[in-house]
């Protein structure tokens, strides 16, 4: 191991007389002059030069926009390198990512055909995330990053592993279907890297990491990251890690830059209490948590009725819808997101600064993996909770689990606290190519029936024609009376529903669907009550009208 890494010490261009302005010549994107907390400015001084990793990889590190290592950062890459296993914990949003992906592409030969580091992730969008940060950051070194999850085409994934495919990014189960059909080859694959390792060691995922393991070799290298380790990740330390490097920068458990306010609110006032959250806050972009996909579609169509553009999100949903959502989101497409626990972790949005949980979460791991969302790297941040009678105990048990404090909504939020002075400065990822949009089977037979009626209109003109010239026509049979008949009672109907118009809600705004184009994010309706919910379903589930909410102002 040692003549291996003085090897590639000895390979990498540092300190070469190639070119010593090179670092100049970059294209970097503009510098984030947003103030950061001690969550990732806390280092020991150290640059990515001293880490001594090759400079293809830091061109594509300092082109991604990093500039200093974080705390977890620094403590990760020296020792990932050795090749030892590492036990990781640190706060969400403060660069847990980058710390295994830097080393995994520095140990990586792009001159194999092999898989040389798997990395297991929990959810489909979180796969797809890390893979472009891989993507990213691993763009000068001529290597093949691959991702796979569940809910697309097996056999596409199946015609990509024939090509050398360097790093494998993916979710347990889809991993073990192509390990399991030997299209995947792990024989001589090094790294074994676990993200949000105490969500894949729970019993829905424990089997399958044990039998994943199976087709590794004995010496591979396995690293855990996580914010939270219960018993479980110890017991599968003891078993599978070899003296693990344990690095523990959890000194407390919630972001610095975060401030968790609750709101107390009757259940059929919480959509009131959004809206004024809404027209009062200085919002970038939000996420606003459900604990269920029907709550979660429910109120993503009472927000757009509001007048805000709004996105949702859930495990039921299509992949292929997901995916649209996740990356239009990301992109800067729509405001406000509403979803399930499907986005509470690893997800990373620089741009979001509020993080609003219109059901208040059951559990404290989940409280802490939703506010998690805002203050991504050391930003500032802002968590709302809303709280009904039932809420009550709970907020005190997961306050006192968390060791942290959520004080009641001020009548002034101050903006210093979550508003930044150049909004337009935040990173974003680069827009991803628009794909030309297939017309679904609604669209069909919608377009059908229009040239339908026309077809239909221009007949009823030609007889009408006819009439009125005396040309009595062609003799009709009775089945084109009848089909006549029908066509007529059809432009009838076409009709009465043109002067009738749509259905429009009491002093509703526009809707719009989730699935909306760009918006935005504020419509005519921003200081109006909330449109009246006629469904009794939505009365019980908190839909309703409501006549009073927190008296928010922004300062």
């Amino acid at each position: 191991m040692a003549t291996a890494l003085a090897d590639q010490l000895e390979a990498t261009s540092l300190g070469g007389g190639r070119d010593p302005n090179w670092k100049s010549k970059l294209k970097a994107p503009k510098k984030d002059l947003r103030p950061q907390t001690e969550d990732v400015t806390a280092t020991k001084g150290l640059d990515f030069e001293d880490l001594y990793i090759k400079r293809e990889l830091l061109m594509g590190i300092f082109e991604a926009g990093f500039e200093k290592p974080s705390p977890i950062q620094e403590e990760t890459i020296p020792v990932a390198l050795t090749g030892r296993d590492i036990l990781a914990r640190a706060k969400n949003g403060t660069g847990k990512t980058a710390a295994f992906v830097i080393p995994a592409l520095e140990r990586v030969n792009p001159k194999s055909t092999k898989t040389q580091a798997l990395i297991l992730v929990p959810t489909r969008e979180l796969a797809l995330q890390t893979s472009q940060v891989c993507k990213t950051l691993g763009k000068h070194l001529g290597i093949n990053v691959m991702v796979t999850t569940g809910g697309t085409g097996l056999k596409d994934d199946i015609i990509r592993l024939n090509e050398a495919v360097h790093i494998l990014v993916g979710t347990p189960g889809r991993i073990l279907d192509l390990a399991g059909k030997t299209v995947a080859d792990f024989s001589e694959c090094p790294t074994f890297i676990m993200d949000e390792a105490d969500k894949l060691l729970s019993p829905e995922f424990t089997p399958i990491i044990e039998q994943l393991l199976a087709y590794f070799p004995s010496d591979r290298q396995i690293m855990l990251f996580s914010a939270t380790f219960p018993l479980v990740v110890k017991s599968f330390m003891d078993k599978h890690l070899n003296k693990p490097y344990e690095i523990n920068l959890m000194d407390e458990l919630t972001l610095r830059g975060v401030t968790q306010y609750y709101a107390f609110v009757e259940e059929k006032q919480k959509v009131h209490c959004l809206n004024t959250l809404f027209s009062k806050l200085q919002i970038n972009q939000s996420i606003i948590f459900c604990n269920s996909t029907n709550r979660v579609e429910l109120l993503a169509k009472k927000i757009t009725e509001l007048g805000y553009s709004c996105f949702y999100s859930h495990a039921k949903m299509l992949q292929n819808h997901r995916n649209r959502v996740f990356h239009d989101f990301r992109n800067g497409v729509c405001r406000n997101l509403v979803c399930s626990d499907l986005l509470t972790r690893g997800i990373d949005i620089q741009a979001v600064n509020v993080v609003i949980n219109f059901d208040f979460p059951k559990n404290a791991e989940t409280y802490l993996h939703r506010i998690g969302r805002s203050g991504r790297f050391g930003h500032l941040g802002l968590a709302i909770n809303l709280i009904n009678w039932d809420d009550r105990f709970n907020l005190y048990k997961i306050e006192q689990e968390l060791g942290t404090e959520i004080i009641p909504i001020p009548p002034v939020i101050d903006k210093k606290l979550y508003v930044y002075d150049s909004p337009e400065s935040i990173p974003r990822p680069p827009p991803m190519p628009q794909q030309p949009r297939q017309e679904t089977r609604e669209q069909n037979q919608r377009q059908n029936t229009q040239h339908q009626n026309q077809n239909s209109q221009q007949q009823y003109q030609s007889r009408q024609n006819q009439h009125h010239t005396g040309n009595p026509g062609n003799p009709v049979n009775p089945q084109q009376q009848q089909q006549q008949q029908q066509q007529q009672q059809q432009r009838s109907m076409n009709h009465r529903q043109q002067q009738q118009g749509p259905r429009n809600y009491p002093n509703s705004g526009p809707h719009r669907g989730p699935f909306q184009e760009p918006g935005t994010g504020r419509g005519q309706g921003q200081n109006r009550r909330p449109p009246r919910y006629d469904d009794r379903q939505g009365r019980s589930n908190g839909f309703g009208p409501g006549d009073s909410g927190p008296s928010v102002r922004a300062q």
